[in-house]
């Protein structure tokens, strides 16, 4: 026993060795067990991630009965001031160096009186808000500077559960910090985090400050923003959330045109096509979105849309939920025209509408 349990120590000794590149005989040597491409990668992705801080200055609303003189004077109320400073720290990416676009999170700039960005050479820039979209937690903000780095965009509908990816941000306001981890899931919603949510979950540690930074693959290219974290305490558990990139650039297309979201309506109320749905109305399908209710008016009635319609795809993509039909239209602007593939007493039509603005007199949560 004792033989066999000498020669497994020795293995696992020989084998520790040969991890850390050590060989017997040659304790200089190393020996070059892999090519880590992620050293070369972050050189030219670093540059396009910005450090964001913002200065708010709150108000406070006083009590009438400290508006009264002989009041403050009676109880010798000394005078202090109404408003307060409050101070945040994010991060964002570069996403048009030539315009000077940057990307990050409504919620790290919202209601900011000032907003700096800091590039990762320590240079410091007074940005502008270009727009911002609330439901989408996305914001657009502007700097002026001739040198700067914008990251390459990827495709995130191309990415699996299992990819290798690595976030970029500044957490706690320690500055530019690189963690790496895997897509833990896709399609993440129902969090109540967003208005329109349809996340990208990581391990990869995302912390207080990350909010707004980058989540890119291998390859450097930006496939998300960080922009959420679960866990007891605030920091990280290895449940973060980061907002497909795809999804962004149709809100920040917009945000550029427009200087603001121009979010068409269908018309519709919708639910999640259920087994228990399915067998009612008799279908094989088990995903996709039914229509519940239809507003009177609506691009929806007016394309010939009924209730018990099962929504299965948008403009030729595949519809797994009412999230996911939510999500699609909220994206999509007045006056787009959409394709809907939709089962209707088992047969399968194509119905086109163009959407309008939204009914504010009519208008609910459930109604898009």
């Amino acid at each position: 026993m004792k033989i066999k349990i000498d020669r497994y120590f020795r293995m696992m000794i020989l084998s520790a060795a040969f991890l850390i590149g050590v060989l017997p005989g040659n304790a200089g040597a190393t020996l070059p067990l892999m090519n880590n491409p992620l050293p070369d990668m972050l050189k030219t992705v670093v540059p396009g991630i910005v450090n964001i801080s913002t200065r708010t200055r709150i108000r406070y609303e006083e009590n009438p009965l400290l508006k009264d003189p002989f009041f403050r004077q009676f109880f010798d109320i000394p005078n202090v001031p109404l408003e307060r400073e409050q101070q945040s720290l994010g991060s964002g990416v570069i996403v048009d160096a030539k315009k000077g676009y940057i990307v990050t999170n409504n919620h790290v700039i919202n209601k900011a009186d000032k907003i700096t960005v800091t590039l990762q050479d320590g240079q410091n820039f007074e940005a502008t808000l270009v727009g911002s979209d609330e439901n989408t937690d996305i914001a657009l903000i502007r700097i002026k500077h001739d040198n700067l780095v914008e990251l390459p965009k990827g495709n995130s509908d191309l990415l699996r559960v299992g990819d290798f990816v690595v976030a970029i941000g500044s957490p706690f306001g320690l500055g530019q910090t690189v963690t790496s981890g895997i897509v833990s899931a896709l399609g993440r919603s129902s969090l109540g985090i967003e208005g329109y949510e349809d996340f990208i979950q990581t391990d990869a540690s995302i912390n207080p400050g990350n909010s707004g930074g980058a989540l890119v693959n291998l390859q450097g290219e930006l496939i998300g923003i960080n922009t959420a974290i679960v866990g007891p305490s605030g920091g990280n558990v290895g449940i973060g959330f980061a907002i497909p990139i795809n999804l962004a650039n149709q809100v920040i297309n917009q945000i550029s045109q427009y200087g603001e979201i121009k979010r068409g309506q269908l018309g519709i109320q919708m639910q999640d096509l259920t087994p228990a749905l399915a067998s009612a109305f008799n279908i094989k399908e088990q995903k996709g979105a039914v229509i519940a209710g239809i507003i009177p008016g609506s691009p929806a009635q007016k394309a010939g849309l009924q209730r018990g319609d099962v929504v299965i795809a948008v403009n030729g993509q595949t519809i797994e939920s009412a999230t996911k039909l939510r999500n699609r239209i909220a994206l999509m602007q007045v006056g787009d025209l959409v394709s809907l593939d939709i089962l209707r007493h088992n047969e399968e039509i194509n119905i086109k509408a163009r959407l309008s603005k939204p009914m504010a007199a009519t208008r609910r949560i459930q109604e898009y």
